[in-house]
């Protein structure tokens, strides 16, 4: 049966031991003047809802989007040594990843609240991009909701892959709101507890299929 996959990066597919963070930091200064108070909060967000969420929390005016995407893209990319040093990929990550890219009847991309720049600058480094098809993915430019990052990634590889129009979606990640993303927009859900939501919250959430690290689904991408 042919299946699209659409992976969610951070805390799914790689530790950013933080740098994800400083990314958002850097950002905030370059577009502010000054340093934030206090670390964006992400935990799913899109980075259109992220950007737009620090400012309002900072009381700030928030910036056009075409100047805080140029801000984060270059942050991004000051960062992506560091991201090389410190982070790290998580566990089962490479073997999944090859086994979907080399299986002809599944579409392997990306479901993430990073812009398309950064989602390269975290895979980049750890070699994980050869495994993705990212032209087709779904990206943080693309909506404040979640949701509509299925439906768009959806219409991306239905026009890349004609075939794709019979796939099942699965969406694979590590937060409530990705649960949420795929079960508002009819797909699967394959919930990760590599970040830092317990298996319990994820359950909760509605994901019915949850696993501790993806070393758990290597050979079952079909079955589930």
């Amino acid at each position: 049966m042919p299946l699209i996959v659409l992976w969610d990066i951070d805390h799914t597919l790689i530790d950013n031991a933080g740098v994800s963070k400083e990314i958002y930091a850097s950002a905030f200064k370059a577009l502010a003047g000054h340093p934030p108070a206090h670390p964006a909060r992400t935990d799913g967000r899109t980075d259109r809802l992220i950007i737009s969420d620090m400012f309002a929390d900072h009381h700030l005016p928030v910036p056009a989007w075409d100047l805080a995407e140029a801000a984060l893209e270059q942050a991004g990319t000051c960062h992506e040594q560091e991201l090389k040093a410190r982070g790290r990929v998580l566990p089962g990550v490479r073997s999944v990843l090859k086994e979907a890219y080399e299986d002809p009847a599944i579409v392997s991309s990306v479901l993430t609240g990073n812009i398309a720049a950064n989602a390269l600058v975290k895979l980049r480094p750890f070699g994980l991009d050869r495994y993705l098809d990212l032209a087709v993915g779904a990206y943080g430019a693309d909506s404040d909701r979640r949701a509509d990052l299925v439906v768009m990634a959806r219409e991306r590889i239905g026009r890349a892959y004609p075939w794709a129009d019979r796939a099942s979606t699965i969406v694979v990640g590590d937060t409530p709101r990705d649960v949420e993303a795929a079960l508002t927009a009819g797909a699967q859900v394959i919930a990760v507890a590599s970040g830092v939501h317990s298996a319990e919250l994820l359950h909760a959430a509605g994901a019915t299929v949850v696993l501790n690290d993806l070393r758990e689904l290597r050979g079952h991408l079909h079955a589930i």
